[in-house]
C-alpha cells in the first residue's frame, strides 16, 4: 500500500508533464485514443463517483456552517468564468462551434484539479472541496441555463438533453459515492489510496480521447486563435478570483482556494458535453484548457508556496 501512495504522489507531482506528453503522443498517433472518444462520460462517472467516495458528512457540515465563504466562491465561479468567457468571444470575434467551446469550459464546475492546486499552494483545501462539491452539484441547472443565454447566439443550445446528461454524469455518480462512503466508510480506506491514481488517469484518458477526436483540426488557421483566449481565460480567471477573495476579506489560505477554485474549470466535462452534443471542434477549448491550467497551476501553486505568510494552522488557530 506504501508503494500506492508513493506512485500516487509521484504522478501527481509529474502530472502536467505527463499532460502534455500524452496530448502530444494522441496528436501524432490519434488512431490511440479514438475508441475512447465515445466513452468519455464514462471516464468522467468514474472521476467523479471518486469524488463523492471521498466526501462526507463533514464536508456538507463546513458548508451548513461557514457558508458565506462557499457560497460567495460558487456565485463568483458562475459569473466570473462564463462572464469572461462571452467577452472573449466578443473582442476575439470568435464564431460558431469554437465561440460555443469557450462558453462551454467557462460555465463548467470548478475543476478537481484546483483541490489539488490548492493542496501544493498551501490553501483551504476544505474552503476548496466545498466550493467544488456545491458548483458541481450545481451544475445540471447552471450550466445549460447559463450556455442557454451565452452560446445561443453561437449555435442550438440543446437545455432540457444538457440538463439530463449533466445530471447523470456528474451528480448521480457524486451522489452514489457518497451513500457508498456513508454505508462502507472504514472498508473503503484501501481503495481511497487509489483514486487519486484512477482519477489521474481517468482525466488523461479523457484528454487523449479529445485530442484524437480532433488532432486534424486543434492548430489549424481557424481554430489557432483559440489558444491564446483560452490562456487569457484562465489568468484572467485567477486575477479576478483573488481580487474577489481580497473584497470578501478572506485570509490567505482561503485567498488561494478561491483563487483556484475560479480559475479552474471541469475542462472533462466541457469536452465531454462537446462531443456528445455539438461537434468535435467545440471540445477543442476544453482540450486545451485541460492542458494549460495544469500547467499554470502548477506554477502558481508554487510561486505561492514560497511566497506566503499564513499557513491553514495558523488561519485555524486565530479563527
Amino acid at each position: 500500500m506504501n508503494k500506492v501512495v508513493a506512485f500516487g504522489k509521484w504522478l501527481s507531482k509529474w502530472f502536467t508533464l505527463f499532460v502534455v506528453v500524452w496530448a502530444v503522443f494522441n496528436y501524432f498517433l490519434p488512431s490511440v485514443s479514438a475508441p475512447l472518444v465515445p466513452n468519455t462520460k464514462y471516464l468522467l462517472g468514474i472521476i467523479l463517483f471518486g469524488m463523492g467516495l471521498t466526501l462526507t458528512g463533514k464536508d456538507f457540515e463546513r458548508i451548513v456552517k461557514r457558508p458565506i465563504p462557499v457560497i460567495m466562491g460558487t456565485i463568483a465561479h458562475y459569473i466570473i468564468m462564463p462572464g469572461l468567457a462571452w467577452l472573449l468571444c466578443l473582442v476575439f470575434q470568435l464564431k460558431g462551434a469554437t465561440a460555443a467551446g469557450v462558453i462551454l469550459v467557462g460555465s463548467c464546475p470548478s475543476g478537481t484539479s484546483s483541490s489539488v492546486m490548492a493542496y501544493l499552494a498551501g490553501g483551504d483545501v476544505a474552503l476548496d472541496v466545498s466550493i467544488e462539491a456545491l458548483s458541481t452539484l450545481l451544475a445540471p441547472l447552471a450550466l445549460p441555463s447559463i450556455l442557454y443565454f451565452l452560446a445561443g447566439r453561437y449555435v442550438t443550445v440543446p437545455a432540457q438533453s444538457l440538463f439530463t446528461s449533466t445530471l447523470e454524469i456528474v451528480v448521480i455518480p457524486i451522489i452514489l459515492g457518497v451513500l457508498v462512503h456513508t454505508f462502507f466508510g472504514k472498508k473503503l480506506r484501501p481503495i481511497l489510496e487509489f483514486l487519486p491514481i484512477v482519477s489521474q488517469l481517468a482525466i488523461l484518458l479523457i484528454i487523449g480521447a479529445v485530442v484524437s477526436a480532433n488532432h486534424a483540426n486543434i492548430f489549424t488557421a481557424a481554430t489557432a486563435i483559440v489558444i491564446p483566449v483560452v490562456m487569457l481565460h484562465n489568468l484572467l480567471g485567477y486575477s479576478l478570483g483573488y481580487l474577489f477573495s481580497l473584497v470578501l476579506r478572506l485570509r490567505q489560505p482561503q485567498q488561494k482556494a478561491l483563487t483556484f477554485e475560479v480559475g479552474m474549470q471541469d475542462s472533462s466535462l466541457g469536452a465531454t458535453l462537446a462531443l456528445a452534443y455539438f461537434s468535435p471542434a467545440a471540445a477543442i477549448p476544453s482540450t486545451i484548457f485541460s492542458i494549460w491550467h495544469n500547467i499554470s497551476g502548477s506554477v502558481l501553486s508554487s510561486w505561492w508556496k514560497n511566497h506566503t505568510k499564513e499557513s491553514v494552522e495558523e488561519m485555524l488557530e486565530t479563527a
